[in-house]
C-alpha cells in the first residue's frame, strides 16, 4: 500500500493518507515559529512537494536524543532539559525530508535536505498545534513512532500553507 503525508501549516496538522485518499491517521504538529519559507538560514518550514529521504532511529527508545542525526546515548528527561536550556531537542525518530521542486525547495539556497528539515520527535511537554520549531515539523514521540513504522523511504510529503500552496 502506498502512503503519503500532508502537512498543513495553518492548521498545524499532519495527515497520513493511503493511495485511495483515505485518512489513516491525523496528528497535531508544531512547525516553524518563523512561518513558511524555503531560504537557508530562515528558520522557516519549507513548502511544496517533498519526499522522505531517510528514516533514522528505528528501534531507538522513546526519548532518545539525536544530534547530527546520531543518538547521543541520552534519553530526554526534565533533568536533562534543565541541564541544557535552549537546546533544540530532536528525539526518538527522524524522517529526513528532501525537496522535489528545483528552485523552490531543492538545490541552491532553498534545499530542504541541506537545511536538515525533519519530521522528528519532541518533548512531551512541547506544545503541538502551534508553531514553535526552528524549521522542522515536530510531533509527540508516540505519534511519531506510529508514523515512522507506517511509512517508507520515498514516501511523498506535501507541505502547504492551508490555501493549497
Amino acid at each position: 500500500m502506498t502512503h503519503r503525508i500532508e502537512i498543513d501549516l495553518a492548521a498545524q496538522r499532519l495527515w497520513l493518507l493511503d493511495d485511495a485518499e483515505r485518512i489513516l491517521a491525523t496528528h497535531p504538529v508544531s512547525t516553524a515559529r518563523n512561518g513558511a519559507g524555503e531560504r537557508n538560514g530562515s528558520h522557516c518550514t519549507p513548502r511544496g512537494a517533498h519526499r522522505i529521504r531517510a528514516k533514522i532511529g528505528a528501534g531507538a527508545a522513546p526519548g532518545t536524543v539525536f544530534v547530527g542525526r546520531r543518538p547521543t546515548g541520552e534519553i530526554y528527561s526534565p533533568a536533562l532539559a534543565a541541564a541544557h536550556p535552549g537546546r533544540d531537542w530532536i528525539l526518538t525518530r527522524i524522517l529526513w525530508l528532501c525537496g522535489e521542486e528545483i528552485g523552490r525547495n531543492r538545490l541552491g539556497s532553498v534545499d530542504t535536505m541541506r537545511r536538515y528539515i525533519y519530521i522528528h520527535g519532541a518533548p512531551d511537554e512541547s506544545a503541538m498545534g502551534v508553531p514553535g520549531s526552528i524549521g522542522c515539523i515536530r510531533m509527540h514521540n508516540d505519534e511519531l513512532i506510529d508514523l515512522f513504522d507506517r511509512v517508507a523511504v520515498g514516501t511523498k510529503v506535501l507541505i502547504r500553507e492551508g490555501d493549497g500552496s
